[in-house]
């Protein structure tokens, strides 16, 4: 049986930070095989937007709705940092199936970082083994929080098309980024676009 195509979707979204409203009546819905670019200030509240969507923070009004596993990348590897790397990896490959590792690790130049303790690791070294992580869980939904950050060139450009094979195979990434991306057919928003104004009262 064929597996329901993957979304994503959001209603009346608002989340606060402490006591200060982020944003609010915050809606959309991504089907299989769209991208979407959230962009913000720091602090205008990206990242409590992928966390509330993932599920980790509870939203202060409206409503998340999705069909399919979801995957989130943001400044946490999620790999044990007093592993080497390939230890590190392997320990979620057999959690989550993945048959066929080596080709993430070829891709995103990490064979020769296999034996090195994950916290040794660069910032931008670390993102390329998260993002090997976030490739071998082969989830439909990808939030990605600054995946460009600490990346060279030729990495951005790497992960670019990561990007755009994932929803050209029917999958759905929405990236919160202050860097631009080549994803053909991406749509945009600011999250500040949802702010509320400095005199309203949201409940």
């Amino acid at each position: 049986m064929q597996a329901p195509s993957p979304f994503l979707a959001a209603e009346n979204l608002a989340c606060r930070r402490g006591e200060r409203l982020l944003f609010r009546k915050f809606a959309f819905r991504l089907e299989s095989g769209a991208a979407c670019h959230v962009m913000g200030a720091n602090g205008a509240g990206k990242t409590t937007l992928l966390r509330a969507l993932a599920g980790l923070t509870t939203p202060y009004a409206g409503s998340v709705t999705r069909g399919g596993a979801l995957g989130l990348l943001d400044e946490r590897t999620g790999l044990d940092p007093d592993l080497p790397l390939g230890k590190a990896l392997d320990f979620w490959e057999r959690i989550d199936g993945c048959t066929r590792p080596e080709g993430t690790i070829t891709i995103l130049g990490l064979a020769p970082l296999l034996e090195v303790p994950v916290r040794f690791l660069s910032t931008g070294q670390k993102k390329r083994a998260a993002l090997a992580a976030l490739l071998n869980r082969a989830v439909p939904i990808w939030l990605l929080d600054e995946p460009l950050s600490g990346l060279d060139a030729e990495t951005i450009a790497k992960v670019t098309a990561l990007i755009r094979l994932h929803v050209g195979g029917g999958g759905i990434a929405l990236i919160a980024s202050h860097q631009p991306l080549d994803v053909p057919g991406m749509t945009s928003f600011a999250i500040e676009d949802y702010a509320p104004a400095p005199e309203e009262d949201y409940a």
